[in-house]
């Protein structure tokens, strides 16, 4: 039995299930690889397979991994697991070859607890690719902003990373809570000027694919979209430290841009994400009128997001203002910035974000930049229109 889809296997058992006994293990047996992960009760479960690379998808229904899975196969390239969606986790199996999914099932013991279990056996490239299906976790999060007061500018900030990608580490800092929680704190300071309308494309550790990001910037009819980064550059490269604003570039020369643009797009990857059709999808959006009204707001918020930053004496980029193929900036109607706020490679950089006073004056430089951004482009657009 070869499976291209196990679709959602519904199970007793109620609360939180977690990992029991000898956890997840992927291991060599009998000529197939064994998937097995035992956990305190049964719960909603479901595999499917993704290709370039190979992947195997394992989601779960209420499970917390209190433990990585252990890999005791030569067959696996490394797994990820973690929270992946409100109320859902999942395993990403990097596989070095293509294995196919021969048989799955859930057993549920005499007391309570239960075993699920994966065989997986070789396959050709071509049948693997043929079999694999793209993920169909629906967006079970739905942005609903009412229609603004005149004058009110929506903003959606996007704070990167999440659930099972962490974004860039640095022992227990991890880049996905710092920028929630920079995010939280940014839309309170937004909201308390009166002019502004937040939404939050994650509130919560969740993971959030990247192409659905720009999804829910669109839901809640973005007037300007920021995401938020701390990610980590080696020292060497000169440029890893301070504030930096990107903005959109169909041609990227700049090396640092290149590599933050490349690992962004890798996180997704390796969290389970079918990019089939992603490229497709875009070139549609990124119609060349929309661009040519967008890119030099987006330009002009960046400049200003870098002129506050300034005013208010915090540390900015020798090369403040840069350009990338960031996935995040492609909808073309919203003018779109993404802020790299530190590099959690720069040990100066890590203290700040870590500052509670260096992150109120953070958001207070962005709330400033904003507002001057609005009532330029407002008059700008106006001058336009006449």
């Amino acid at each position: 039995m070869c499976l291209a889809h196990v679709t959602w296997a519904e199970t007793p058992g109620a609360g939180l299930a977690r990992l029991a006994g000898e956890g997840a293990v992927i291991s060599d047996t009998g000529g197939r690889v064994e998937m097995r992960v035992e956990m305190s009760q049964p719960v909603p479960w479901r595999v499917h397979t993704l290709d370039a690379p190979p992947r195997l998808i394992v989601d779960f229904s209420e499970l917390i991994w209190d433990a990585d899975p252990v890999i005791q196969t030569g067959s696996v390239v490394q797994v990820n697991s973690g929270a992946y969606r409100p109320g859902w986790s999942r395993a990403v199996v990097v596989l070095r070859e293509p294995l196919a999914v021969d048989a799955a099932e859930m057993q549920v013991m005499a007391d309570g607890s239960a075993v699920m279990s994966l065989q997986l056996l070789p396959t050709t490239a071509e049948a693997f690719r043929e079999a694999a299906g793209i993920d169909p976790v629906e967006i079970s999060r739905v942005i609903v902003a009412p229609p603004p007061p005149s004058g009110v500018l929506r903003v959606v900030l996007d704070p990167g990373h999440g659930g099972i990608d962490p974004g860039a580490e640095d022992g227990d800092l991890h880049e996905a809570d710092l920028m929630l929680a920079f995010a939280r704190e940014l839309k309170e300071v937004l909201l308390r000027t009166g002019r502004f309308e937040v939404a939050l494309t994650r509130d919560d550790d969740v993971f959030v694919p990247l192409a659905e990001r720009m999804t829910l910037a669109r839901a809640a009819g973005a007037d300007v979209f920021l995401s938020l980064h701390a990610d980590s550059l080696a020292e060497d490269d000169g440029v890893a430290s301070g504030m930096t604003v990107y903005t959109l570039a169909e041609t990227v020369t700049d090396a640092a841009a290149l590599r933050l643009a490349e690992r962004h797009a890798q996180n997704d990857i390796l969290a389970g994400v079918d990019l089939a059709g992603v490229e497709d999808e875009i070139s549609v959006v990124l119609m060349d009128l929309a661009r040519r009204e967008t890119m030099p707001r987006s330009d002009a918020l960046a400049a200003r997001i870098v002129a506050g930053f300034r005013s208010h004496e915090l540390v900015v980029n020798s090369n403040p203002h840069r350009s990338g193929g960031f996935t995040v900036l492609k909808a073309a109607e919203v003018p779109s910035v993404l802020i790299e706020l530190g590099f959690l490679s720069s040990k100066r950089d890590r203290a700040l974000l870590m500052s509670d006073a260096w992150s109120n004056s953070a958001a207070e430089a962005v709330r400033d930049a904003l507002m001057q951004w609005a009532d330029e482009d407002y008059l700008m657009r106006q001058g336009l229109r006449r």
